[in-house]
Formats: structure tokens, sequence, C-alpha cells
């Protein structure tokens, strides 16, 4: 089995982070949320991974590189412009060939991994199996309607008045037959291909697609709420250590990880956090769920269920929380300027003023 990780898309929703950073590298963790993808793929025995690629193609690769340090063997395949997932099974029907894949979309998150499924899929090898999850607003993503023996009747993409609750979780796999698929549907009203028009093409041709509604933890990671959740989550069963150099005037509690290199001064922090490698963290308080990339400067402030990437700085800033902070930022208390009150009033006025 082959595999499929689309990694081109543009981020609109975690702008301006995606601005200078694909949003697949955006870390969880002090960990880009694509590297939990592809290390799910390597437990579940996949090897040959092809990554569709994008507009930020040249990050991908750098970070990525050939993919053995997740054990795996990587193949980039670039699309001029993100049409659709199943466009992107389209173009890359010369690197997949025959042989049974599983789509994961770079993005996405999932606790536990996909082992399981993977498993289920090479011993049963339906034509196609996809991944659902029961969500509050259905109507922002492909969602699935199944018949009362859990069979898939029918899959719609971000219906206006849909007819379940189970969205598609981003994981699909398939066999060879999806090709003859994609190759079937047209564009959808958005201009793109759709993965579920082409699931629906193959329920509409009496072919077997099969479904597992999950119960752990999936997120889209699209936006800055879903990617402070999934950093929360990741960060609920971190393996607390201190390689760093924390000092005897600083307190560490809860499940804290300090990274290599990194210097606590007069501090509190408390956990589940980590402090990322070359990290100073001084006269300071660090709160739970909160990530401190590598090299970033804290100091005299407090940051709770946060993210703060690589190199940014955080001085004299009294309370920050849920909130993400991009590379090389500097984060400053605002000049103090006189407090006045400033009127254009008219005859006969009556003011009243707090002061």
């Amino acid at each position: 089995m082959k595999a499929l990780v689309l990694a081109g898309g543009s981020g609109t929703r975690l702008r301006p982070i995606t601005h200078t950073s694909a949003k697949q590298l955006v870390p969880v963790a002090n960990k880009p949320v694509l590297f939990y993808g592809l290390e799910s793929l390597a437990e579940a025995g996949v090897r040959d991974v092809g990554i569709v690629v994008g507009e930020t193609s040249g990050e991908i690769r750098e970070a990525v590189g050939d993919g053995s340090r997740f054990g795996i063997r990587v193949t980039y395949i670039h699309q001029v412009r993100p049409l659709g997932l199943a466009h992107a099974v389209l173009i890359s029907r010369d690197f997949l060939g025959d042989d049974d894949f599983v789509m994961y979309l770079g993005d996405n998150f999932i606790v536990g991994g996909i082992t399981e499924i993977v498993d289920a899929f090479r011993e049963e090898r339906p034509d196609a199996h996809i991944m659902l999850t029961p969500v509050s607003d259905p109507s922002a993503f492909g969602v699935a309607e199944l018949d009362l023996s859990g069979n898939v009747i029918a899959l719609e993409e971000k219906p206006q008045h849909p007819k379940s609750d189970l969205a598609l979780v981003g994981v699909y796999l398939f066999t060879p037959l999806v090709h003859e698929a994609v190759r079937s549907i047209e564009p959808s009203a958005r201009g793109e291909m759709e993965i579920t028009d082409a699931i629906q093409w193959l329920i509409g041709n009496g072919k077997n697609v099969r479904s597992t509604t999950i119960t752990g933890y999936w997120k889209d990671t699209g936006n800055v709420t879903d990617m402070l959740e999934v950093n929360r989550s990741v960060l609920e069963v971190l393996e607390p250590e201190q390689a760093g150099d924390v000092d005897s005037e600083s307190e560490i509690i809860g499940r804290v990880r300090i990274e290599k290199g990194a210097r606590v001064r007069r501090s509190r922090i408390v956990g589940p956090a980590v402090v990322g490698a070359g990290a100073t963290v001084t006269d300071s308080y660090i709160g739970p769920f909160t990530s401190i990339a590598a090299e970033c400067a804290v100091d005299d402030s407090e940051i709770e269920y946060s993210i703060v990437l690589t190199g940014a700085s955080v001085r004299g800033v009294r309370r920050i929380e849920a909130s993400l902070i991009g590379r090389q930022v500097d984060v400053t208390p605002a000049p103090r300027v006189p407090a006045a009150h400033r009127f254009v009033l008219g005859d006969h006025s009556k003011v009243q003023i707090c002061s």
C-alpha cells in the first residue's frame, strides 16, 4: 500500500501565519502538524509516500526531505494550484500505479493514528473506505449519509442542508478503481474536483464503500482555534523532561518539557507545557497548554494556552492567552500616553466624566 499526502493548500484561514509558512508546518507541541501524519503512516506500515505540494513546495521539501527520518520514502508531486482532492489523485496516477493507497490530508490531526483502519482495509479490501466523525456544523465539511445498516449511501460536499452530522475525516483508503472514478467526474460549482463526487460515483456504480465512525480525537487544523485545541490535546500526554537549565528560583509544576539549551530564570511554569531548545524564560509565568518554540524569549511576561513560534520574543507583557504568535515576532507593551479627554461640545451641553 502507498500513501498520498496532500500538502499543497494555501491555508487562508490561518493567515497571516501562512503568508510566510506552509499551514502543514505550523507546529503543535513544537512539531509540525504534517509530521504527525507522516509518523502515523509509518506506524501503519506504509513506506512509499507521495506528497502533493503547491506554492509552499520548497518549504515542505526542506522540512521533510527524503522521508528517511520518518522511515518512509517520499516522492514529491507538484500541483500547479489546489483544484480539489480528486484532482490530486488524478495528477498522482503515475506514482500510485495499480496499488491500493491511503490519502491523508496533511493538516489533519488524528489521535491514536490510523494503523487499525489500514490493517482492516488490507485484509478486507473494499473499493473505498472513509472515516467519519460527528461534528456540530456539518455544512463546513463533506457529509456522509448512512442507511440503517451503516452502509454509505450518499456523500455531499459542504451541503447547505446536511442529511447527517457525520463529516468526512481527512483520511481515505482506495483501491485502484478510484482512478476511473476521478476521471469520470466534473468540477463542482466551486470549480474543484471533489473527492466526495468520486466516492459517490463508486456508490452509484454499485461499488463497495465502507465507513468507520471514529470516537477518538480528530481536528482539521485549518484555523487558530483548532490549532490551539490540538496543541492542548498533544500536551495532555506530554512526557515531562528537563534537559535545559533551570535555576533554583524557578518553579516547575506538572508535565513540563524543557528542551536542551533552554534557560529558565526566576520563573514559574505550570504544565502541560513545552519550552523549546535555546529558548529563554526570565521573570515570567508560562501557564498550561503553552508551546514555546526554539530560540524564543519570554521576559517579564505571562502567557497561557498559546503557541509561540520560533524566534519570537514576548517582553514586559502582563498577560497573553489563546494566541498564536508567529516566527520572529516581537511583542512589547505599548508606550504610555497621558490620560486626557478631548471634546468639541455644543452650547448648553451636559457632560459626566468618570476620572
